[in-house]
């Protein structure tokens, strides 16, 4: 899945390889580059289309095979700065970090979801129970190993990798932890920031590439303030736009929710909230000889518009501090992988912010409790807090006249 260009605006570098055909090599850099960027994106448009059609599963196994190779390729840079220095499991000491970040992030969310299959596995109650000690411990014990690894005259530098790490789960584990979060509360809130973003990417590029002349930022000076303006307003059109289609379907705008016999099925259907309802506004008189009295309009593309600006005047800032992480190490990309493009870090650096504000918006203006989420955590209880709650429930339903 596209997300952001190495720079928004600016022709890549060339690229030698199998895409520079003999019909390629004809053109100019500036337009082999255009149509290999193009391509590409459209192949990692159609591939993200893929995983929709397979499912939301799919996606969210998707969303942690991009965090993993996103950690591999921020911390092989410092393994190739440091490279001299031979410590002894520390590359090993990284991904165990990687795993005990994942288990305490996820291994509070899923559980909810999957119920039934945490509840009957032989093993997986007992880890979903005592999940935050088991957590703890955990990363105590990689503690406890980073120290019993530190060698004399190497400190200093062992102490900058083991920050390094750090810094790349904060950045890369958390981020992707509010991804599946937001793709809980339904694809809508996945899918509406993702191509947000991607739409900003294209559009600084294609307004850069034709009208670009005024620098943007010193950091990427070919990144031009006519790319920038012409994305910005691109970007709320296609919000406005795009959250019209999607708010119609169900499959995009309902949580995510499994029956408790399947863990392959899920539950595409459910009563729209009111955001995803049409609801009228008037027009402005002026307007209505033209329009009419009133219009309907659903209250989720009024918060497409929110994510749209995000999108565009913000996000893009998580690739300018990928840029200067870059130029500080002297990479061009942080890997090879996607031809004209980079690596995969290279297209979710702006990818990560956005969800992370989408997470915060989302508790923030639009949270809803979900009463099957709420059941599930009930029947997670054993009986005496199930009792007890009952109770509590009883006395405040009485209170309030409902019984």
């Amino acid at each position: 899945m596209s997300t952001r260009r190495r720079t928004n605006d600016e022709p890549a570098a060339q690229t030698g390889n199998a895409m520079d055909s003999t019909v390629l090599s004809s053109l100019t850099p500036k337009w082999r580059n255009w149509w290999i960027r193009g391509i590409v994106t459209l192949g990692l448009l159609s591939l993200l289309g893929f995983v929709l059609w397979i499912g939301p599963l799919a996606m969210m196994f998707s969303v942690l095979a991009v965090q993993i190779k996103c950690f591999l390729e921020v911390i092989s840079i410092g393994h190739k700065k440091y490279k001299e220095h031979d410590f002894l499991y520390f590359r090993t000491l990284q991904w165990y970090f990687l795993l005990a970040s994942n288990y305490f992030f996820f291994g509070e969310i899923l559980p909810s979801t999957f119920f039934v299959f945490f509840k009957t596995g032989n093993y997986l109650p007992f880890l979903v129970r005592y999940h935050l000690i088991i957590s703890f411990l955990m990363y105590v014990a990689g503690i406890v190993a980073f120290v019993l690894t530190l060698r004399k005259g190497s400190y200093r530098i062992q102490f900058k990798m083991f920050g390094w790490t750090h810094v790349t789960l904060l950045i890369i584990v958390t981020q992707s932890h509010l991804v599946v979060q937001n793709l809980f509360e339904g694809l809508f809130w996945l899918i509406v920031p993702l191509l947000l973003v991607v739409c900003n990417d294209c559009m600084a590029y294609v307004f850069g590439f034709f009208f670009g002349r005024t620098s943007l930022i010193q950091l990427s000076p070919k990144k031009t303030w006519e790319g920038f303006i012409g994305a910005f307003f691109s970007t709320l059109i296609f919000g406005f736009v795009f959250a019209w289609i999607l708010a119609r379907s169900e499959f995009f705008t309902c949580p995510i929710e499994y029956p408790e016999d399947s863990m392959l099925i899920v539950s595409t259907t459910c009563k729209p909230g009111y955001i995803f309802r049409a609801q009228p506004y008037d027009v402005p008189g002026m307007l209505q000889p033209i329009f009419g009295d009133t219009f309907m309009i659903y209250p989720a593309q009024f918060h497409a518009v929110v994510l749209a600006v995000f999108a565009s005047s913000i996000a893009p800032f998580g690739g300018f501090m990928a840029s200067g992480f870059k130029r500080a190490f002297e990479v061009k990309d942080f890997d090879n992988l996607i031809p004209g493009h980079g690596g995969f870090m290279d297209r979710f650096d702006c990818q990560y912010l956005m969800a992370t504000f989408t997470y915060v918006y989302i508790t923030a203006f639009v949270h809803f409790v979900k009463p099957n989420y709420v059941l599930r955590l009930f029947m997670a209880m054993n009986n005496e807090e199930q009792l007890s709650i009952y109770h509590q429930i009883q006395e405040h339903m009485k209170e309030g006249q409902l019984i």
